[in-house]
């Protein structure tokens, strides 16, 4: 890969993750009301106080927006038509990111735009795992969906703890971070460049 989208993936993809977790933590911090088993981070974009709301909705948004730069880092690396799809699917996943701190709980879209978030993470991490299977990377990024999957239902299935669904949309949130910094074809943490993952495909 170039150096030019190399750089471009690295400022992206931090500033874009520092963005949405810093936002997030920032607005639990400033939330003394809120629990992690009673409410669902989406609940800090509707806080009443201007701080948290803004924090936790201005982070996403903000996060969402500057991760497109990176969709086209992987664009331009992909070498292959699932690799190209990837890149496709990862931009819907952060403009879907970007939608729920731009739609908060009370808006008639958030909810679908919330579910497209976690279902459209849930399929860009089994489509890299499948995409580079024969790799160490792809068989991590296999365990991924389920994991993701597995956080939901045992929380709402089997754990109980309580009505707030946080927990499990920070597995989520964290998943998508680990990807972006690490796993990813682009990945600025990466120990390997993208060419030799698709020598190894």
């Amino acid at each position: 890969m170039s150096r030019s989208p190399r750089r471009i993936a690295a400022a992206s993809g931090v500033a874009s993750i520092a963005l949405a977790l810093g936002g997030i933590g920032i607005a639990v911090l400033a939330a003394p009301w809120f629990s992690w088993t009673g409410n669902a981070l989406s609940d800090l974009g509707v806080a009443g106080d201007p701080l948290v709301a803004a924090a936790f909705n201005g982070g996403l948004l903000a996060g969402g927006v500057v991760a497109l730069p990176y969709a086209w880092a992987v664009w331009t690396t992909a070498g292959d038509r699932a690799g190209r799809a990837l890149a496709v699917l990862f931009g819907i996943v952060s403009l879907l990111m970007a939608g729920v701190g731009a739609f908060p709980s009370d808006s008639a879209l958030h909810v679908p735009v919330a579910i497209g978030f976690f279902l459209g993470l849930t399929a860009l991490l089994a489509v890299d795992g499948l995409r580079r299977r024969d790799t160490a990377v792809g068989r991590t990024l296999l365990v991924a969906p389920v994991v993701h999957l597995g956080a939901w239902w045992g929380w709402i299935a089997v754990l109980d703890l309580g009505d707030g669904i946080a927990i499990p949309e920070l597995v989520g949130a964290l998943l998508l971070a680990a990807w972006v910094l690490a796993l990813s074809p682009v990945a600025p943490l990466s120990a390997s460049p993208p060419s030799a993952d698709r020598r190894s495909r």
